[in-house]
């Protein structure tokens, strides 16, 4: 219970040394800030007057902005002890109950986008908890190419066709607003869905290995009831989701600044960003600490309920592994997928992306323009093809950093937990606008400010993993014939870890491309006229309705990178190890070979130990 409660008092310090560290910093932003906060508070004030050296030395002396860092914090944390988080800069009201009033919206919120997230959970894993119920998964391969599509439209997308939709054209439903239950359905299934259909393919992931443990197959075999059998391989499954689902509820509160945007929701994401633009920092500090605050409570309610759920058998080493030999995958789909991206790219790369025509603004498909024209005439398809180049290649190589760090720190999971914890409560958005910051504008900033943040589920996903992997009957024993660290770490808790940790980061990638191009659109990296995907989603959905090929076809070759990612992790396995006779020169040096075993009823009778991994392979 010690490693499950969090690895005892070193644990306890480390984590309390990140989050002072992080306190320290949100309440020292006016001092690491690289502008001007007294420029900021003159231009809120008085737009008009000009920055002379004088006044802004009257500025920072109200604000004590001279009086240092040790000042600063210590005025900044005693406010907030006497319930006082200061005054905005910007609009010169008091900033922590315009904090807890757009924090509650974003609750409310996020409740009911985990509602419509638990719906698409529910229908993307029916048919594995169908069949597996009833003992008849055998070798299913995996599929999903329709909820693929659906983890890859970007959130602001759906929520504009959403909005425009049903929202004006059809009229069932409010579109702008935050007045009641009503006006919560299109903006919660705007977050719900695509949060849904990355939860539903990791837990479709997990379940043939809950319904191949023995008590599956023998509530099968005796006729207990389908559900019943259901109810309990979800169980056994989703203590490996519970660090991720946190960093869902987490994302979903303070990452949702686009769909806050579109709706006109006065949530605590779009107050944050909206602070941070305007270098209005006692509200980005006060945000980003609720922030925090939030991120702690979901990673202990997460912990505790995997307590709950588990915490006897991780204790007593009575599970069972998860892992099971995946069928191979079919190469049919992610030929298709590829061969269809790599020729929408090729076709276009020989196209101009920058040649204006303002003859031909928002001209529809042709012949002479495949993919139609956007509101400056520019070739839309030369547009896709370009940006590809910068957009998918910074993707994969922020993907495979973040999957490295992942699986390296997840590993170690005294070390990662709190950092997970504490970088789950920065949405890329905000990291970005961090980043620059302290650091300044770049080229590499949005990739920087990405990877911070990218590889904190896939290290809390390797954690929960190799939490419950460790506690299995089959590494016990392993353990108890003379097997090492190293051996157990190589032969049989890598291959468990690793590739369902590979297929969740091949999940991620194109969220990873798309938060990328935002930060990108919000002038943190490259700027206009780069074809880079984001920015040709933003600056064409204000003509959605007139033109919306515009949007329609960056928005599907994003989703059929989402589908070709998918379809490609379904085949992510380690290559089986061959097991090779002892010669004359004896067992290779990396093997354990355990002494044998006798029988305790007959001494003279040998038990050979064979290990889960040989089973499987045979």
């Amino acid at each position: 219970m010690r490693s499950l409660a969090g690895g005892g008092a070193p644990a306890l310090l480390w984590r309390t040394v990140l989050v002072a560290a992080l306190v320290c910093g949100i309440g020292l932003l006016p001092w690491l800030s690289r502008t001007d906060p007294a420029l900021t508070v003159l231009r809120a004030r008085s737009a008009d007057r000009d920055p002379d050296p004088e006044t802004l030395r009257a500025i920072r002396d109200d604000l004590g902005l001279d009086d240092g860092p040790s000042a600063l914090l210590g005025r900044w944390l005693g406010g907030l002890l006497h319930g006082d988080a200061g005054t905005s800069w910007v609009s010169g009201s008091q900033v922590l109950p315009g904090v807890v009033q757009a924090l509650g919206a974003s609750l409310l919120l996020m409740a009911g986008a985990l509602v419509v997230a638990a719906g698409v959970v529910a229908a993307v894993c029916a048919r594995t908890l169908r069949l597996g119920a009833r003992g008849r998964l055998g070798a299913r391969r995996p599929g999903g190419s329709a909820t693929a599509v659906l983890a890859a439209l970007p959130e602001f997308l759906v929520a504009a066709v959403l909005a425009s939709v049903i929202g004006v054209q059809l009229g069932w439903l409010p579109a702008l607003g935050w007045y009641g239950p009503q006006w919560m359905v299109l903006p919660s299934l705007a977050l719900g869905l695509p949060a849904g259909a990355v939860l539903g393919r990791m837990l479709d992931d997990l379940l043939p290995g809950a319904f191949g443990e023995p008590w599956a197959m023998a509530a099968a075999a005796r006729g207990v009831p389908s559900r019943c059998v259901a109810r309990q391989a979800v169980r056994r499954c989703v203590p490996g989701l519970l660090p991720n689902l946190a960093l869902f509820v987490v994302g979903l509160t303070g990452g949702s600044v686009a769909v806050e945007q579109i709706f006109d929701i006065p949530g605590l994401g779009r107050l944050t960003l909206h602070a941070a633009l305007a270098q209005d920092l006692p509200v980005l500090q006060t945000g980003t600490l609720a922030l925090v605050l939030l991120a702690a409570t979901a990673g202990l309610l997460a912990r505790l309920a995997a307590r709950l759920l588990i915490g006897p058998a991780l204790r007593d080493g009575a599970l069972q592994s998860l892992h099971r030999p995946r069928p191979p995958a079919p190469r049919t789909l992610p030929l298709l997928y590829g061969g269809l991206l790599a020729a929408v790219i090729g076709f276009g790369l020989p196209r101009e992306p920058l040649a204006l025509d303002t003859l031909d603004r928002l001209r529809a498909p042709s012949l002479e323009h495949p993919f139609g024209t956007d509101a400056l005439g520019r070739d839309v398809l030369a547009r896709i093809s370009h940006g590809a180049l910068t957009t998918l290649g910074t993707a994969l190589a922020v993907s495979a950093a973040a999957l490295a760090a992942g699986l390296l720190l997840g590993l170690l999971p005294r070390v990662s937990g709190p950092l997970v914890d504490t970088l789950s409560a920065v949405p890329p958005v905000l990291a970005g606008l961090l980043v620059t910051g302290v650091l300044g504008s770049g080229t590499w900033t949005p990739a920087f400010a990405v990877a911070v943040v990218a590889w904190s589920p896939l290290a809390a996903h390797t954690s929960s993993l190799l939490r419950q992997e460790r506690a299995t009957t089959h590494l016990t024993a392993t353990r108890a014939l003379g097997a090492g660290r190293w051996y157990l770490l190589r032969h049989e808790l890598l291959p468990a870890v690793a590739p369902p940790v590979a297929r969740h980061a091949l999940l991620r990638l194109p969220g990873i491309a798309l938060s990328l191009a935002a930060l990108g659109f919000l002038g943190l990296g490259a700027q206009p006229p780069s074809p880079d995907w984001g920015l040709l989603l933003a600056e064409n959905q204000p003509y959605a309705e007139r033109a919306p090929w515009a949007v329609l076809f960056p928005a599907a070759v994003l989703a059929l990178l989402g589908a070709l990612a998918v379809t490609a992790a379904g085949g992510v396995r380690l290559p089986r190890r061959r097991t090779r006779p002892a010669g004359p020169a004896g067992p290779p040096a990396d093997r354990v070979v355990p002494a044998p075993l006798r029988r305790p009823d007959h001494p003279d009778a040998l038990l050979t130990p064979v290990s889960a991994s040989q089973t499987e392979e045979r």
